[in-house]
């Protein structure tokens, strides 16, 4: 192998290990850091400004549980399965300059709702034909019956907490 083609290969593979290391904690924290920022605004007006801060989540979707035969269907149960998505609600930190509403020892609100985690179940549907299964005694024919069709609904499953302060000092 030419050195020139070592030096190439070597560089592509650092960038990818690079890229990747990059993004892993990222994907494994399950949310993303979004700053907003608001120094220059402070330095330009020269005064107090806000201070915010969010958290993104990165859903995940999961494995649907497949169809399930049930005896005397011709099709089989949860005939379209609801999709797991785990993922987060966002996150919030906020700190904000206030004009002395409630004496000189509260003049900053501080508020913090950190990310929380968000389990769901995308809606299924569960279907039988109208027909029964084969009957021997009809020799092997199907019967009729009424079609049948559900709608299985969607879960969300949360719990979201947060903090409100007010106090002296950003």
């Amino acid at each position: 192998m030419k050195p020139t083609t070592r030096g190439t290969l070597a560089a592509v593979v650092t960038g990818v290990a690079a890229t990747v290391g990059a993004a892993a904690p990222a994907a494994a924290a399950g949310t993303v850091p979004v700053p907003v920022p608001l120094g220059g605004v402070s330095t330009a007006l020269g005064m107090e400004v806000a201070r915010l801060g969010a958290e993104l989540p990165l859903p995940k979707p999961g494995a649907p549980d497949g169809p399930r035969y049930v005896t005397g269907r011709l099709l089989p149960d949860r005939t379209l399965p609801q999709l797991p998505v785990t993922s987060g609600l966002p996150g919030l930190d906020a700190r904000a300059p206030l004009p002395h509403p409630l004496g000189d020892g509260f003049d900053h609100l501080d508020v913090d709702a950190p990310a929380g985690d968000l389990r769901a179940l995308a809606p299924g549907l569960s279907l039988d034909a109208p027909l029964t299964a084969p009957d021997g005694s009809n020799f092997g024919l199907p019967g009729a019956k009424l079609p049948q069709a559900g709608v299985l609904a969607p879960v969300l499953q949360t719990v979201a907490g947060g903090n409100l302060g007010t106090g002296p000092g950003l």
